[in-house]
């Protein structure tokens, strides 16, 4: 102590220089240190989900889960695997020890997944580097526009505009109705022109393509020549052709009717006085900071009410 207090005095531009640079690293700390009420403690993990709708556990343990776990075995620096077989879905994560950043993480295991076949009609899909506590903000849409068209704008605008503000990992969507065009198959008109419901699928199928063709030249200007047939409406799903018989063509109106329907809903979302609202979670990037991230969110959220969403319709954070 008495070297201390010997060197001090008789180098006090020193000690002043130290004490400054100090206060100046305290300073940036301060300012830079990213805060959170409750820091993410979880080990660095990729996690795969696989929807395989309408296989029984048993066929996406055997067809997915294991030839996965097997795959991604190889990845270096893991630490464990774990994996989750329901009814249609597998859930595959890797956990990597504590010194493995997310971006290696993330490389490895997509880089696995490419190399693995899949059954057909199974998706596979890479979950973004996100913790336990990253539900940073919760939100609902309102308008007054039937619920079918507030779950399109969340799915199609809102979802795709709060993923590009950095620092978003996901948004998760609950509640709501997904639109369908529902074809309503007669049997006895079906059955009267020897026709069956795969005539039907395979017609739907055929037809509802864009196609891209050659150029036409006239003088100096060129014309490109399209084949629009993405179906937009129940009306021109109605006017799709099956089959011809004794040259005249039997179209999808003569056998089915079209509606404007919805997917069958497996649950519902409330929010206070109401009973069926589309709500969204934003999911924060893995290492990220609240206090700079939810900012951004807002202004984010100020420009889609103001300017993208039609009038009627916003968001309402709670």
């Amino acid at each position: 102590m008495k070297g201390i207090v010997t060197l001090a005095l008789r180098r006090p531009v020193f000690i002043v220089f130290l004490t400054l640079l100090i206060g100046i690293g305290g300073l940036i700390a301060y300012f830079y240190t990213p805060i959170e009420a409750y820091p993410d403690v979880t080990s660095t993990r990729a996690r795969i989900i696989v929807q395989w709708p309408g296989r029984s556990a048993e066929e996406v343990e055997k067809f997915i889960s294991l030839p996965l776990t097997q795959a991604l075995s190889t990845i270096p620096r893991k630490r464990s695997i774990r994996s989750i077989s329901l009814f249609g879905l597998a859930r595959v994560s890797v956990l990597f020890d504590d010194d493995v950043d997310d971006f290696f993480a993330q490389q490895y295991a997509a880089a696995r997944l490419s190399g693995v076949k899949l059954p057909e009609g199974a998706e596979a899909y890479l979950e973004p580097p996100y913790g336990a506590t990253g539900e940073i903000f919760r939100y609902i849409l309102r308008g007054d526009r039937p619920l079918r068209d507030l779950y399109a704008l969340q799915t199609w605008v809102v979802e795709r505009q709060l993923v590009q503000v950095p620092g978003v990992a996901d948004v998760v969507s609950f509640g709501g109705e997904e639109k369908i065009y529902e074809v309503q198959i007669n049997p006895a008109r079906l059955q009267a022109y020897e026709l069956s419901p795969l005539d039907v699928i395979e017609a739907l199928a055929r037809s509802n393509i864009n196609v891209g063709g050659d150029i036409i030249v006239q003088g100096d200007q060129a014309y490109v020549v399209r084949g629009i047939g993405l179906l937009e409406s129940p009306e021109d799903i109605e006017n799709l052709i099956i089959d011809f018989r004794k040259n005249l063509p039997i179209y999808v109106k003569n056998v089915a009717r079209v509606i404007i329907s919805a997917e069958p809903r497996l649950g519902q979302c409330g929010y206070n006085e109401l009973d069926d609202v589309v709500q969204g979670i934003v999911l924060m990037r893995r290492g990220e900071d609240p206090s700079k991230v939810i900012p951004r969110l807002k202004e984010k959220i100020h420009g889609l009410d103001s300017r993208i969403l039609p009038p009627g319709v916003y968001i309402e954070p709670f």
